[in-house]
């Protein structure tokens, strides 16, 4: 327990020493968070390994982040967003798969390990990016609409990039993945044929999208009923943890899983109460996630 109280003091003192700093020199939070860490970590040595475990707890906070943006998206902004989200997202993520591909086979690298370098140099950090965009008030705007329908795009990609990498990897890789990869697998889909795992796949999305209308709407009137704050606030936790959660179970990404949530509910009545109840547990699990990183750092 003196640990746990000593690490998280030493976390929060970074955070509300550094950021501000940063932030008056305009050089934004995010790069205030990452300096924060790197203080506490690779200088002082206040941070140890303890930062990796946080860092996966962490990383909660981009979860609730695209849960949060996609409340402030109703499906029709969505739809309207399709021509940006293919085509500017999917050109992104193809040119720059075949440009660092192209790199790596004039270098030498066999085929199937440049297009697995150009698949992952070919996504970015959502994260970063929004915090950014967010903070100085550039979502709303056509540049910043169409950062995020890149952003969106790489989420959406990352399904099929994960399940083609199997296919490119060399034997000796391959093998060992499928060793690793068996131990790590949910067991009801992992028993399951490649039809089964789909249709689960599937069936978890229309889960999110009719639990999203039929089931959260009257649960949150019946919770609002008893006016309850506290209530509330663990209502909209557990919306994000339990889609989160399945998503996982079936593979996917339970950011993109939450955004499709959030889209469903961005229509609500409780659409506000929700953001008002989440905004602060991602804006710490965000900061958290920062300086786990900073901290990681390998400054030698």
């Amino acid at each position: 327990m003196d640990v746990f109280l000593y690490q998280a003091a030493i976390y929060l003192i970074a955070m509300v020493v550094a950021v501000p700093i940063a932030t008056r020199l305009g050089l934004g939070s995010v790069l205030g968070y990452l300096l924060a860490g790197i203080v506490i970590g690779p200088l002082l040595g206040l941070a140890g390994s303890e930062t990796k475990d946080l860092q996966h707890f962490a990383e909660f906070g981009v979860v609730m982040m695209l849960f949060l943006i996609g409340l402030e998206l109703e499906p029709k902004a969505l739809w309207a967003m399709r021509d940006k989200l293919f085509g500017l997202g999917g050109m992104q993520i193809v040119l720059t798969i075949a440009v660092i591909s192209a790199g790596c086979l004039a270098l030498g690298v066999p085929l199937g390990v440049a297009v697995t370098i150009g698949a992952i140099l070919s996504l970015s950090s959502t994260a970063i990016v929004l915090q950014t965009l967010s903070e100085k008030r550039l979502m709303q705007t056509a540049g910043g609409r169409s950062t995020f329908s890149v952003l969106l795009m790489q989420d959406i990609a990352v399904i099929p990039m994960l399940a083609l990498l199997p296919l490119l990897a060399l034997p000796g890789a391959r093998a060992l993945a499928e060793a690793e990869g068996a131990e790590g697998t949910i067991g009801f889909l992992q028993d399951l044929p490649a039809w089964g795992v789909t249709l689960a796949t599937l069936g978890a999305v229309a889960a999110v999208v009719l639990g999203g209308h039929y089931l959260i709407r009257p649960a949150y009137r019946f919770i609002h009923a008893a006016h309850l704050r506290v209530i509330n606030t663990a209502m909209a936790l557990m919306i994000v943890v339990a889609i989160a959660s399945l998503m996982l179970m079936v593979g996917l990404s339970p950011a993109l899983g939450t955004f499709l949530a959030g889209v469903v509910l961005a229509n609500s009545e409780f659409r506000h109460e929700i953001e008002s109840d989440i905004a602060p547990f991602k804006g710490l699990l965000l900061g958290l996630f920062f300086i786990t990183v900073g901290a990681g750092i390998d400054v030698e």
